[in-house]
């Protein structure tokens, strides 16, 4: 970890939250295309006091639209990162093409499990690298500061990791973790999200999470993890609404990159 690196992150562990119990609302795949509903969502989590989220934002959807192409969406980004969201690298293209000679288990995840949009399941250290910097430079470039880094549906190979880490990325989260990659240290926090693209998806993923709520609600950090198309099911949204109604009277809002700098405190503080 550079000076640079260390000096940029002193801000958050600043303002770091001193409340035992967070709650971590997460809006990913932000990108041009999606911004209309993204601020339809941020809306409505305003409303209930969640006025800090981690956003998820994609250099270049799908190879759509390059977000450093679009003045307005990157002014748009600012403005939400000065109101106190963080903006968070999100893969680079989140896809990946399907290759000749898959395992039954590497067909399982990349085309079942995340729908061709496992980018970094296991991208090697150079390409990981290159990506995550050009994200990280274009980023910064449009006067943005992002610390972390997230990959499309949580999939990070080994050297992709590495390559977080010497790209300066502060932490990175998986589904059941959240990585602080200064440290190496590995928090227990399991990420509820929704799949919704068939209807027997949708029927279990709020069975699920209905579950699984009960059982984040007594862990130190619950994760939220929202995606745009989430907006458009009522039943889906609906479960949402409420998770959210119910943990902002009883936790504080935050954001990764102010939730690691706080376990970092603590530790500083207990040496």
């Amino acid at each position: 970890m550079t000076t640079l690196a260390a000096t940029q992150f002193l801000p958050a562990v600043a303002t770091a939250s001193v409340a035992k119990d967070s709650f971590v609302v997460s809006v990913h795949d932000i990108a041009p295309s999606n911004r209309e509903i993204a601020e339809k969502i941020l809306s409505e989590l305003a409303q209930h006091g969640i006025r800090a989220c981690s956003l998820l934002v994609v250099p270049d959807y799908h190879h759509q639209h390059p977000i450093i192409e679009d003045r307005q969406f990157i002014s748009w980004l600012g403005a939400l990162e000065s109101e106190g969201h963080e903006i968070v690298i999100h893969g680079y293209f989140h896809e990946r093409p399907r290759r000749a000679g898959e395992t039954l288990r590497e067909r399982f995840i990349t085309r079942f499990y995340t729908r061709d949009e496992g980018e970094f399941f296991d991208l090697g250290y150079d390409e990981a690298l290159r990506r995550i910097t050009n994200a990280r430079d274009t980023f910064r470039a449009a006067g943005l500061k992002p610390r972390g880094f997230i990959a499309p549906a949580w999939l990070l190979s080994s050297e992709a990791k590495r390559a977080a880490r010497d790209a300066e990325m502060e932490y990175t989260t998986r589904l059941r973790t959240v990585v602080d990659l200064r440290s190496g240290d590995d928090f227990p926090a399991r990420a509820l999200v929704y799949s919704v693209h068939t209807q027997w998806r949708r029927v279990t993923s709020l069975l699920w999470n209905a579950a699984l709520f009960q059982i984040a609600k007594s862990k130190t950090l619950l994760r939220l993890s929202i995606h745009p198309q989430d907006y458009s099911f009522p039943a889906i949204w609906q479960q949402i609404d409420r998770f959210i109604s119910e943990m902002a009277q009883i936790r504080t809002p935050t954001t990764y990159q102010d939730w690691i700098a706080e376990q970092r405190l603590r530790a500083a503080r207990s040496m």
